[in-house]
């Protein structure tokens, strides 16, 4: 009873697996399509001289023949070869290989600027997509996707672009014609060239009989390792705070085997057939079907010994193309899985810009009944807040209040569902995005720096600064001297020349915001996570940032903002309380934050 109840859900499965896998490559086909529709023309002119040029290897085949239909008949005459003949067959043998030689070359060239061409093309939509890409959206994208995207698909193109167009026609034309060649020598020769051919095809179809399926379950069991990965490595300070490290690593282990035996039931097979299969079309076994059979019709007077070498020679050319084709066909697999991620890449939502922009007229920053929500999940609801200019305002409140959410807002790392924010008494959506950022920068927990200099990481803001105003942001920023100490100083490049703590990283940003001179910051408390070491540096290099802005701060730890203008505490999106820290004392919220961090600190 067991089996006929699974029976009906694996089949259920293995259909859903296949329409997912059908669907995928309908997909990946239609992307694929869109993405060379440029560049289309070149590569097709690229695979007919590529066909030409298979079709020319014909020429040694013939000539081979011919000359040994002279060197036979000399010999039977008992007189020697003419040269005049000899000559001939020789020039016509170089001029064809020649030719064939430079139509290759002409080919690859058409199908390699095609390729630079295209590459040039689709980073320059990609750039103008990521330019004008919400803030956000970088948030929730990994870096890893944006440089598989960049690097890795686009090479995977490149194949398809400058290699494949040429190589496959070739590939396909060159034993068409030299079989076709092989039957005009003599039928019989050509069906033996051919022989083993339908053995090798009949076991490779059988082998590859559920490959859209297997391809498409794999998929899914590795993005089930996948997550089972990012659960163990992600949560591994919890699981090793209460003891369980053995259970989530248990689930990550018990995926992995899972992936592993079905990686060995489906390829164990797999590879056996495809050995099998190229065993009947390898080199040894061709010399051996054709010699042989070649030999008995010598024997009996049916065809020369040149037209037998020839077409064994011939037949010796199908493992090269089929290998040819089958890396195409895999090539062309994954060009189309890439250009599908090219695509999302591409199509990535942009920040809406005003179609009349507007100048802010001051640097007070106001919320006007927020809302917004992940999901089902509220992160602000119905906020109203103002930010006076020159004043410092902190957001605190448990995980999940919504503080990183306002904060970044006024970034424009995502718009309100409902209500605005506005800068000057302009509605964010109203201001160009090159404005604000003049207007409005940020300095987070995690900086992240350029592999670029020191100095042109701190100018990434302003690229026209002069030397004295960088180095004169890193002294307000309390990070010259560990700079200048350097072998190379400014110029010391990040991440090859030298690895940076936390809290230098940290002062180069806060030089970076320094120099930019925006009016509005935004601080994601930028000493939550240093040693004690550069604490006192970097709070030092923040009262000079914080001098004279309007300031907003997301807290993380209450007695890190005890000293600003206004803290306003929230709690599931909605402002609960707001005052100064004297006004707070005995607010419960709040209470309960300080008792909360007094907590976290004695056991630490």
């Amino acid at each position: 009873m067991t089996t006929q109840t699974n029976a009906p859900n694996v089949a259920s499965v293995l259909d859903e697996l296949t329409a997912q896998a059908t669907e995928k490559q309908a997909t990946d086909k239609a992307a694929l399509r869109e993405m060379l529709a440029p560049v289309k023309s070149r590569i097709w002119a690229g695979r007919v001289l590529g066909a030409l040029s298979g079709l020319l290897a014909v020429a040694p085949y013939v000539a081979l023949v011919r000359l040994g239909e002279i060197l036979i008949t000399a010999h039977n005459q008992g007189v020697n070869p003419d040269p005049g003949q000899v000559w001939t067959v020789v020039n016509w043998l170089v001029g064809a290989f020649a030719l064939r030689l430079f139509l290759y070359f002409i080919a690859l060239s058409l199908t390699h600027f095609a390729d630079v061409a295209l590459v040039g093309h689709i980073r320059a939509r990609m750039l103008t997509s990521l330019a004008h890409a919400p803030l956000s959206w970088f948030s929730a994208t990994t870096s890893g996707r944006v440089r598989k995207a960049i690097q890795d698909d686009l090479l995977a193109l490149h194949m398809l672009i400058a290699h494949a167009p040429v190589e496959t026609a070739a590939a396909i034309f060159m034993p068409l014609g030299l079989l076709g060649y092989a039957f005009i020598v003599d039928w019989r020769l050509g069906l033996l060239a051919l022989a083993t051919l339908p053995v090798y095809a009949g076991i490779y179809g059988w082998a590859m009989r559920d490959m859209p399926v297997k391809t498409a379950e794999m998929e899914a069991r590795l993005a089930k390792v996948s997550s089972r990965m990012v659960e163990f490595v992600s949560g591994i300070a919890v699981v090793k705070a209460f003891g369980t490290v053995g259970r989530a690593h248990g689930r990550y282990a018990e995926a992995a085997d899972e992936f592993g035996r079905f990686w060995m039931a489906w390829n164990g097979p797999l590879v056996k057939s495809n050995a099998l299969g190229m065993g009947f079309v390898s080199v040894p076994i061709l010399l051996a079907v054709n010699l042989a059979g070649g030999t008995a019709m010598v024997n009996a007077g049916w065809v020369s010994a040149a037209d037998v070498l020839a077409t064994t020679l011939i037949a010796l050319v199908v493992p090269a193309a089929l290998q040819t084709i089958g890396n195409t066909s895999w090539a062309y697999q994954r060009a189309g899985a890439s250009a599908t991620r090219i695509q999302q890449l591409i199509d990535t939502p942009t920040l809406a810009e005003p179609e009349h922009p507007q100048e802010p007229v001051s640097d007070e920053v106001h919320f006007e009944h927020v809302s917004y929500a992940y999901g089902d999940t509220s992160a602000a609801d119905d906020v109203t807040l103002t930010l006076a200019p020159g004043t410092i305002t902190a957001l605190i409140g448990p995980s999940g209040s919504g503080k990183s959410t306002l904060a970044t807002m006024v970034a424009r790392f995502q718009d309100p569902d409902s209500g605005y924010v506005s800068l000057g008494g302009v509605d964010l959506r109203q201001i160009s995005s090159k404005r604000l950022y003049q207007q409005v920068a940020f300095v987070l927990q995690d900086p992240q720096l350029m592999r670029l200099s020191i100095r042109d990481n701190i100018a990434l803001a302003r690229p026209d600064a002069t030397d004295e105003q960088i180095r004169e942001a890193a002294r307000a920023a309390r990070i010259a001297d560990e700079i200048e100490a350097l072998d190379h100083g400014y110029d010391t490049i990040v991440g090859d020349d030298t690895e940076l703590s936390g809290g230098q990283k940290q002062r180069i940003a806060i030089a970076r915001a320094l120099l930019a001179d925006a009016s509005v910051l935004i601080l994601d408390e930028a000493t939550a996570f240093t040693d004690p070491e550069s604490e006192a540096e970097i709070q030092q290099a923040l009262t000079r940032l914080a001098a004279g802005r309007t300031v907003l701060v997301i807290a993380h730890r209450p007695a890190s903002i005890v000293g600003a203008d206004r803290i306003v505490v929230l709690e599931r999106g909605r402002i609960v309380a707001q005052g100064t820290h004297e006004q707070l004392a005995d607010e419960p919220h709040y209470a309960a934050l300080w008792r909360g961090n007094q907590a976290k600190e004695y056991r630490a």
